[in-house]
């Protein structure tokens, strides 16, 4: 919540609906920064599309506003219009402004089927919203503004096309304004507009004007968020190091006056070079984090959406920034592209697990308004749902049902390679399987037959789910190696309780090696003895984990400290050494 103005000046509240609450607009306070006293009283008011309409209509109207202005996303759209729609009834003389991704590109019947609406800005919307509320404030009649479609009377002006900023310098900071709301564990930040690729199913393709803050103004910012020690700090420029030198004095500005904020960049990695990837190996461990949009791996793909990229470049950055460990890596790949099928698309799957990312992320490509690739759809065959996100639904080489199927398959990483917890497992479900993506899509489609994609499950429930599933197909050296190493990751990433075990376990130690367990938890309570530690422990037996063929125990310790998370530490030893 941020205010700006005079309170006897005309009231206009910023407000815009988020996917959850930890979330905050890095937009309404740049508007707010950039339209000034100017403009009257600015407020900001943030909600989630979770919360009853009746209560966000009250809110709003509460404050006596003169104009609302909102901004509207794939994930909101619905829920904006239906406000827009009651507040137009309850206050017949508000006036209500659309601005944002999801409105630039709507046709003008959005003034037909919601008459409370007075203006639509398209693009961005620094300039446009200064412009118009500037007239309104002065009560003056707006003629055409950029960008800009007003309503009046029973007709609509529409303004023409104009750039946009081209100093950012000129949108005032909105943290150093008190703009930004600071206290929600994370804040969006940009350093730059603008994208160099033209990926025809990103808007970014409209937008190949690359403009940067100054330097001087990014390390002012930049310092404000680490002084003022913010958890998590992500940054939304569409590619950070599109400039190499100057992405490279960024990170290098944050190594040296970083206290304790972690850092989300968006990159394209087969822009790093030898001196950026040097100064990345020498990054603190869980400073930054890199989204990398791999896309696709088909060559024909990439060229069939105008993404031009070195795909074998980008692996060996991968790779090199894996092999150095400092920085959490995110890549994404997007299902239903021209020229994907299946089988190919299962290629894809393993050629990026190949480069073993932290977390992998699979989402069908959605046809936004604006994009080339939704004005392309006919032509090239696809079909999309007509309601956000306008998800694609069949193409000419992938069916509705392979869609869903890699749906699916998604899902299941999410639950099992993303969480960290199952590596053992997909490892060797990987080896028995002939392929990672191929023991996933027979694993998803097992998971389909028990209807177990429609309800949360909790961690346990999905160990226990996958050993129900091994046993039916599984057998003999098979699943054994696919049940202990699913109770080797269970027990590496879950408390066992003794009177809750489990049945993928074996515990039928014989008398030498209780001795030997015994022992060792002797050992370990007196080393801890003393420290606020708890330890509790547990004992098993496997005989193909790590490639063996013997017998031996595993002891595990759980060590819990008041304020701290579980800490799991791992011994074993065969019967012949105790």
């Amino acid at each position: 919540m941020a205010q700006l103005g005079y309170p006897c000046a005309m009231r206009t509240i910023l407000t815009t609906l988020h996917s959850k609450f930890i979330h905050n607009s890095l937009a309404l306070p740049c508007l707010a920064a950039y339209c000034g006293e100017d403009c009257g009283e600015l407020i900001i008011r943030e909600f989630t599309v979770h919360e009853p309409r009746e209560s966000i209509l009250a809110l709003l109207l509460s404050e006596d506003p003169d104009v609302i202005s909102f901004s509207v996303y794939i994930w909101n759209r619905r829920e904006t219009l239906d406000l827009v729609d009651a507040l137009a009834v309850a206050r017949p003389k508000l006036r209500i402004i659309l601005g944002g991704p999801e409105v630039s590109f709507s046709e003008e019947k959005i003034f037909s089927l919601h008459p409370g609406l007075s203006a639509l800005i398209r693009g961005e919307g620094e300039e446009p919203l200064r412009n118009l509320l500037m007239c309104w404030q002065q009560k003056q009649q707006p003629r055409a503004i950029p960008r800009t479609v007003l309503r009046k009377g029973s007709k609509l002006i529409n303004g023409p096309d104009c750039p946009a900023l081209t100093n950012l310098d000129n949108i005032p900071s909105p943290f150093q304004l008190g703009l930004t709301d600071l206290e929600r564990g994370f804040v969006y930040y940009e350093t730059s507009r603008g994208c160099p690729f033209h990926c025809s199913f990103c808007l970014s393709a409209r937008d190949n004007q690359m403009r940067s803050y100054s330097m001087e103004r990014i390390y002012s910012d930049l310092l404000f968020l680490m002084q003022n020690k913010i958890p998590k700090v992500k940054l939304v420029d569409r590619t950070f190091n599109y400039d190499v030198s100057r992405a490279r004095d960024i990170f290098s500005f944050i190594m040296e006056h970083n206290q304790s904020t972690h850092f989300h960049f968006e990159i394209a990695a087969h822009l790093l070079d030898e001196e950026t990837l040097e100064l990345l190996s020498k990054v603190p461990v869980g400073t930054f984090q890199f989204e990398i949009g791999v896309q696709s791996t088909l060559e024909s793909t990439l060229d069939a959406i105008d993404r031009k990229v070195n795909l074998t470049k980008l692996e060996e950055n991968v790779r090199c920034l894996r092999k150095d460990g400092r920085i959490e890596l995110h890549l994404d790949l997007v299902a239903g592209l021209p020229g994907d099928r299946y089988n190919n698309f299962l290629e894809s799957i393993d050629r990026v697990v190949a480069l073993a990312p932290n977390h992998l992320q699979i989402e069908p490509v959605k046809l936004l308004p604006g994009s080339p690739l939704r004005d392309q759809a006919t032509e090239l065959q696809i079909r999309y749902d007509p309601n956000p996100p306008y998800t694609v639904l069949t193409t000419q080489d992938l069916s509705f049902t392979e869609l869903q199927k890699i749906q699916e398959i998604s899902r299941l990483i999410d639950l099992t390679y993303n969480s960290g917890c199952f590596q053992t497992f997909l490892k060797e479900l990987s080896t028995v399987s002939g392929s990672f993506s191929t023991g996933l899509a027979w694993l998803a489609s097992e998971w389909r037959k028990r209807d177990l994609f429609r309800f949360p499950l909790t961690r346990q429930a999905i160990f226990q789910n996958i050993f129900n599933i091994i046993q039916k197909r599984y057998e003999n050296s098979s699943q054994i190696r696919l049940v202990e190493s699913l109770a080797y990751d269970y027990a590496r990433c879950e408390r066992v309780v003794t009177n809750r075990i489990p049945a993928f376990f074996d515990t039928r130690l014989t008398s030498v090696e209780q001795q030997w367990v015994q022992k060792k938890v002797q050992n370990k309570t007196k080393e801890i003895k003393g420290r606020g530690i708890k330890l509790q422990y547990f004992a098993t037996i496997f005989t193909t984990v790590h490639s063996s063929t013997n017998r031996i125990v595993y002891l595990f310790y759980y060590l819990t400290e008041t304020g701290k998370k579980m800490r799991v530490e791992e011994y074993n030893c065969n019967e012949k050494t105790v």
